[in-house]
């Protein structure tokens, strides 16, 4: 009995305290000062012997009815700042002046003198910003990149493993990006069309493309840490996969490679921005004034969100995947023909006139049987309507030229 009633005082002390709690429940809004808005994001990097880019945009109130961008600050949607004034300037004196052109800021930089020192100089907006002054860093070729597919059903894992780093008494740190192309295929082919004239399928080879290509750059920056690995030499890092299912890997897949060595500082700011925007939304994200930086306003305590690192060199790698290669999960089989038995002339016509194509013409009429005939349109066809392009990359493989 005694039992009993301390099971029932323990039932009746739960749902007294959900009941507290559910009337304690609030919309909860974060309270994001104006020192967090309107702040300018600087995206770039100093590279010796290359066309610079830097992008600016100031931040917007997450409360926005457009849309978040996924690019600089998961926080805010960026906001284009145009005719601001940009240069790179060297302690030896050496200046590059950046166009804008299309949104962003751009400047072709010579070769830059190891034992100076280069900082990027702003004017925007009535104030005047400058990042701090930095010697350019080497940066080690890539050793190799490959893809890894740990069972059947997983992803492949793309895997870096820079080159013996110059210095493997410290820590080194490094950033990449990477350039995609990929092979794609038309969703049918044929070798036929219909002549107007003889009513009837007439063989013709090459009509449309058999293969095109397609390309993309991600912006994402992956960073990584020799910390951990013996001799401090990362030893394949994964820096990105791709979905088994994807487009991307139906045939044969590229990825241009791109390596930057960064100072722990640049490590810092790109790992706390990732992690920030990996946590989007928590109650305990930290606001973008948090991130650390190497801009600074000159002209008042406005924060600047971004880092402007300084490289001596970038070091690229070429790789390719082979769909032979790995488990490939392909879309499931479907016939998306118009078929037509017996057509008459006049509907092949009406066919051709609308824009089909023909890719089937079955004729066993003098068999005893049926004509069987099928239909296809341009975009099931022709690999430029996906958005390809027909001309092979001077990169691709030679022997996949030769494929038929």
């Amino acid at each position: 009995m005694r039992e009993l009633r301390k099971s029932l005082y323990f039932v009746l002390c739960l749902i007294f305290g959900v009941y507290l709690l559910s009337g304690c429940i609030e919309e909860y809004e974060a309270d994001i000062s104006e020192e967090d808005s309107d702040l300018l994001v600087v995206e770039g990097t100093i590279c010796s012997g290359e066309m610079n880019k830097f992008i600016l945009t100031r931040t917007q109130a997450i409360r926005s009815d457009v849309p978040l961008s996924s690019d600089m600050n998961s926080y805010y949607k960026p906001r284009t700042v145009t005719g601001a004034s940009i240069s790179i300037h060297g302690s030896d004196g050496s200046e590059y002046r950046a166009q804008e052109t299309n949104g962003y800021y751009s400047c072709l930089v010579g070769t830059l003198n190891p034992d100076a020192e280069y900082y990027l100089h702003i004017e925007t907006g009535g104030d005047v910003y400058e990042s701090e002054p930095q010697k350019p860093l080497r940066t080690e070729e890539i050793a190799d990149v490959i893809g890894v597919q740990n069972t059947p059903e997983s992803n492949i894992d793309v895997l870096v493993t820079p080159d013996v780093p110059f210095d493997p008494n410290k820590t080194n740190y490094y950033s990449w990006t990477y350039d995609e192309t990929w092979e794609v295929h038309p969703e049918y082919k044929t070798n036929m069309y219909y002549d107007m004239a003889l009513n009837m399928g007439i063989f013709k080879m090459h009509q449309f493309p058999d293969r095109g290509w397609k390309d993309a750059a991600d912006s994402t920056i992956m960073v990584g840490a020799s910390a951990n690995y013996e001799g401090q030499h990362i030893q394949k890092l994964k820096i990105y996969d791709i979905d088994r299912s994807d487009e991307r890997v139906f045939h044969m897949y590229s990825g241009l490679v791109h390596q930057r060595a960064i100072t722990k500082a640049e490590y810092e700011y790109e790992f706390a921005r990732q992690q920030a925007s990996a946590d989007m939304g928590g109650l305990f994200t930290p606001l973008p004034s948090a991130l650390p930086t190497n801009i600074h306003c000159l002209t008042s305590s406005k924060h600047v969100i971004g880092y402007i690192g300084c490289s001596l060199n970038t070091s690229e790698y070429r790789f390719f995947l082979n769909a032979d290669d790995f488990s490939i999960q392909y879309p499931r089989a479907k016939d998306d023909l118009i078929w037509a038995e017996n057509p008459s002339d006049a509907l092949c016509r009406r066919y051709v006139n609308e824009g089909l194509f023909l890719v089937v013409w079955q004729d066993g009429r003098r068999a005893g049987e049926s004509l069987e005939t099928a239909w296809a349109t341009i975009d099931q066809l022709d690999v430029r309507c996906q958005g390809a392009y027909i001309e092979i990359p001077d990169f691709w493989p030679i022997e996949e030229d030769n494929e038929e």
